[in-house]
């Protein structure tokens, strides 16, 4: 029996993840389910899975979470710093998919155990590339990444040699707006934003993917997790979601996974490591019925998102954390219907434009940087 703490547990990656463990529940004992708010399901879920401790980031929330666990043996928990206690539990496997950069010292402190952290939590990597990466190496930690794109490029970079690679690419639907004009995105609301053709996630994410910032987060990402090179990454769109990456080698073979959008097949891939596990697909991927893959050039005028991300990943140091707080700022400011969407990345592009910050070098400083960043991004929001 392993051990594994999620935290996350109540947004789509961790109840994905745990209906795999539901489904398996022999070979799993729960150490840590973590959430933001949502204390009824996180006491429900801790019941169930028979967790050893749930923390509810919400400080104010804790008495509530008390009360729905008592008398059973489960510890209850909350703020940044129970976070973080939960992070350092030992468990052989920790999932990290809390969404955006609240999610990074909790990860930081999972890595800093020593044992496996499967990643969901593309922003933290962005963020802290450098030290987090560091981290990993000082700690001998495996870091296996969970998001689809990434892990469609760990499977098929499995026995291969980083120096044989010529080109790593990351599809990316397009997200709901892909073939409206600039016209059109001046209208687009949050409501339609929200409404991803091919996979169903939280809201923060599913604008990320209409914006296109979530494959240029995920550029930066691959950056840290397959060291090739900024000159062999590229980002291709593909709307069927349906090839999730591929690795070209230099002599000329190209590897590409292919499964249905649904994010058990990744997670799966990462529960199982180095093995495999059946998943609950109602259908395995009929090609036929699908028909035809189609592929196209990214659009940079449209969607500026991507090449912010390129230019941040190559100015390195702090701007990709930059990059990162002023679109969660953007986003959030956009989901509560402050601004339009063109703003997000318009947004992103002055906060970059007015703060370049030195290289931090560890996570305090990644996380000052974090924080002048929303204020920059703030006062850009409202006009100063």
């Amino acid at each position: 029996m392993r051990s594994i703490s999620i935290l996350g547990a109540t947004g789509s990656i961790g109840t994905s993840t745990l209906d795999l463990v539901r489904r398996s529940r022999d070979q799993w004992r729960v150490v840590a389910l973590t959430a933001n708010g949502n204390v009824g399901e996180l006491a429900r879920l801790a019941r169930e899975f028979g967790a050893e401790v749930a923390v509810c980031a919400d400080g104010t929330k804790l008495e509530a979470l008390r009360e729905a666990l008592a008398g059973i043996g489960i510890d209850a928990a909350a703020g940044e710093g129970a976070l973080v206690e939960a992070a350092s539990r030992p468990a052989d496997m920790t999932v990290a998919a809390i969404v955006g950069c609240a999610g990074l010292a909790p990860t930081m402190a999972a890595i800093a155990q020593g044992k496996t952290v499967a990643l969901a939590n593309k922003e933290a990597l962005v963020s802290a590339g450098e030290v987090m990466t560091a981290l990993v190496a000082k700690h001998g930690t495996t870091l296996l990444p969970m998001d689809s794109e990434h892990n469609a490029i760990f499977q098929c970079l499995a026995g291969s040699s980083h120096k044989d690679v010529r080109w790593i690419t990351l599809t990316a639907s397009g997200g709901p707006f892909r073939d409206w004009s600039l016209e059109q995105l001046q209208t687009a609301t949050a409501a339609q934003a929200v409404k991803h053709p091919n996979w169903d996630m939280g809201a923060k994410i599913s604008v990320d993917s209409a914006t296109m910032f979530n494959k240029g987060l995920e550029f930066i990402e691959a950056y840290h997790l397959f060291p090739v090179g900024l000159d062999r990454l590229r980002i291709i769109v593909h709307p069927q979601s349906i090839v999730h990456s591929m690795v070209e080698y230099r002599d000329g073979s190209t590897l590409a996974q292919l499964g249905p959008s649904d994010m058990r097949v990744p997670i799966a891939s990462c529960l199982a490591h180095p093995a495999r596990m059946d998943t609950p697909l109602a259908d395995t991927l009929d090609l036929a019925a699908i028909g035809e893959l189609t592929f196209r050039a990214p659009d940079e005028v449209r969607f500026p998102a991507t090449r912010l991300a390129r230019e941040a990943a190559r100015a390195g140091g702090g701007i990709p954390a930059v990059l990162n707080a002023a679109n969660e700022v953007a986003v959030a400011a956009f989901l509560a219907g402050q601004i339009g969407f063109t703003r997000i990345a318009a947004t992103v592009e002055a906060v970059l434009n007015r703060y370049a910050p030195a290289a931090p070098a560890a996570l305090d400083e990644v996380l000052a940087v974090d924080a002048e960043a929303r204020a920059v991004a703030a006062a850009v929001l409202a006009g100063g």
